[in-house]
């Protein structure tokens, strides 16, 4: 594109190339952003957005081209010379302390001090100040630790607004935030805009794209192809220049299948003391939705299924028989398998390669007499990463260097090549681009027609409304109802999900 520079740009950044062994992150990319301004920034994982906004955050050093913020040059020798220059970034991976407190989290680089000593209430009074703006309801006092994952990103969030910035930016935001929680996050955002900050908002959701943003760039392939006005473009043309082809629909075909028998029964399932009981059954054949608010109890009773956690009461039955699944090698060992939303802290092992990931769950299969077989795990790992497109240099190269959504991709293979009659997936497309998200639709639709039993776990209800046969819609705790897809209506849905929620019990 090399763009001559703007008149009034914010930040300019003209060719910029970041190199890694054997992979070109950044070949050559051009960006343009005005101050009060919200510039979208979308393309397909591995196109280049991550390793982007680290360089500018200085986090990675770029390799050639040049960055201008406000007029002078910026090339960050480390996150502190990036906050600086007034650069604020909410990661798409968070970066919170567990053991710390909210407030403590919020206030970590710039603690408020009173006669040299940490002021306490000080400290409280604007972190309740900061926790109001994104619409987060918890204690200031509460460790990080026992917060969900879209508590704590929107703490995340928070603590980019703790300190003024000229350049803020957000990178999926609202990858786990129910709808609520994301329009409390525009209301912010507009507001930010008003006060003159540039804003850069990475998302895969493209109806946020259109509802929140002023300008896009479209990465693609480590560059740059183009940058529109939001005005000037439709999803049919963004979707095209993101990943050089057309896509007939936003999901797959969904065909009518027979159900066959039933693989998965949980029968009166509490996970706490306090919890209602839950019911439900899964068939081969089927693809079944679980829908609900963050906190709804979705979650921790997938994780109860499948032995991550123990439930205080009830049963579980896989093929008619009593499960007695006490640990994840218990439900693994009965053919049930579990990707889960948090990938980073439990779905990977980030120092490992691409190969050693993949075979976890299937050593038996790539070892004879407990030796591994190298060359056979190399091999099944090449067919795997061919099928789901994990961009990378080879299956040797490590997980941590992939993008988030590779790094997903990975986990779901891992549970492909167990070959487990249930896949319960939590969350599977949250930080995928739109052409991935396609793709692990479309095979997840090809285990229910190969007779596998598929759960789905997902904040985001036209993914469940787009691909599952029947939605299960979570609420405080309980199943609020069962849905089919003869019934499937996004209205109807929400109100079951904050049913549990209302004085009477009923959201009409």
């Amino acid at each position: 594109m090399n763009p001559e520079p703007e008149t009034g740009a914010l930040l300019q950044i003209a060719g910029l190339t970041k190199r890694y062994p054997g992979v070109t992150a950044l070949g050559g990319v051009d960006l343009s952003v005005r101050a009060g301004e919200i510039h979208v920034l979308i393309g397909e994982n591995g196109a280049g957005k991550s390793t982007l906004v680290k360089c500018l955050a200085g986090v990675e050093q770029p390799d050639a081209g040049r960055m201008i913020i406000g007029g002078a040059e910026h090339h960050p020798a480390d996150t502190a010379a990036a906050l600086r220059a007034g650069i604020q970034v909410v990661h798409q991976e968070l970066a919170l302390l567990p053991a710390l407190t909210v407030a403590e989290n919020l206030f970590l680089q710039h603690l408020p001090r009173r006669f040299g000593i940490v002021d306490r209430r000080a400290m409280r009074v604007r972190a309740e100040s900061l926790l109001e703006q994104v619409g987060l309801e918890v204690s200031p006092d509460i460790p990080v630790g026992r917060l969900g994952i879209a508590q704590q990103q929107l703490i995340e969030i928070a603590k980019a607004l703790s300190t003024e910035c000229r350049l803020l930016i957000m990178d999926e935001p609202t990858s786990t935030l129910t709808p609520r929680e994301t329009a409390t996050l525009f209301k912010v955002m507009r507001r930010l805009r008003t006060d003159g900050v540039a804003i850069i908002f990475i998302s895969h959701h493209l109806d946020e794209i259109f509802e929140i943003g002023d300008r896009v760039t479209v990465l693609r392939n480590g560059t740059s192809v183009a940058a529109r006005e939001i005005a000037d473009i439709d999803i049919p043309g963004l979707v095209r220049m993101m990943v050089g082809r057309d896509l007939a629909a936003e999901f797959p075909p969904v065909t009518a299948r027979p159900r066959g028998d039933e693989i998965l029964c949980v029968s009166d399932l509490s996970v706490a003391a306090r919890t209602p009981p839950i019911s439900f059954a899964v068939c081969a054949g089927e693809v079944v939705g679980v829908a609900g608010l963050v906190g709804s109890g979705r979650t921790e009773a997938m994780r109860a299924i499948f032995g991550a956690d123990r439930p205080v009461r009830g049963a579980v039955s896989v093929r008619g028989r009593d499960a007695r699944i006490r640990s994840p090698r218990d439900a693994v060992r009965r053919g049930i398998s579990f990707l889960t939303e948090d990938r980073k802290a439990q779905g990977l092992v980030l120092d490992l390669s691409i190969a050693a990931n993949l075979s976890l769950a299937s050593l038996d299969k790539v070892s004879r007499s407990g030796l591994l077989w190298r060359r056979t795990e190399t091999d099944s790992a090449r067919e795997l990463s061919e099928k789901l497109r994990i961009k990378a240099s080879g299956p040797e190269q490590t997980v941590r260097s992939l993008s988030g959504g590779n790094q997903q991709k990975v986990v779901l293979g891992r549970w492909l090549a167990a070959d487990a009659d249930l896949l319960i997936v939590d969350e599977p497309t949250r930080g995928i681009d739109v052409g991935a998200r396609y793709e692990i639709h479309q095979l997840l639709l090809d285990l229910a027609d190969a007779g596998k039993g598929v759960l789905v776990v997902s904040s985001d209800l036209s993914e469940l409304i787009g691909i599952c046969d029947r939605i299960l819609v979570f609420s405080a705790g309980r199943i609020a109802g069962a849905v089919g897809r003869a019934d499937f209506d996004a209205e109807h849905i929400l109100n079951l999900a904050y049913s549990g929620y209302l004085k009477n019990g009923s959201a009409a």
